[in-house]
């Protein structure tokens, strides 16, 4: 998956319900567009918000 011009490499089998990642992001409106079509390609159900943690801004990414 690329997230502004970074590649990130999620073990898809291994993001089971109630787990998370974190993707550090300048801009997260436009990460939520470039996350959304390998979610809807695989069927997976997430919540994503808008984070700050240890200090970097980032998105977050919860599979329900």
């Amino acid at each position: 998956m690329r997230v502004e011009n970074i590649d990130y490499n999620i073990v898809w089998k291994a993001f089971t319900p109630g787990t998370s990642f974190f993707i550090p992001c300048l801009t997260p409106k436009s990460a939520k567009k470039e996350i959304r079509p390998t979610l809807k390609r695989l069927e997976i159900e997430v919540v994503m918000k808008v984070v700050i943690e240890e200090g970097v801004r980032g998105l977050r990414v919860w599979r329900i």
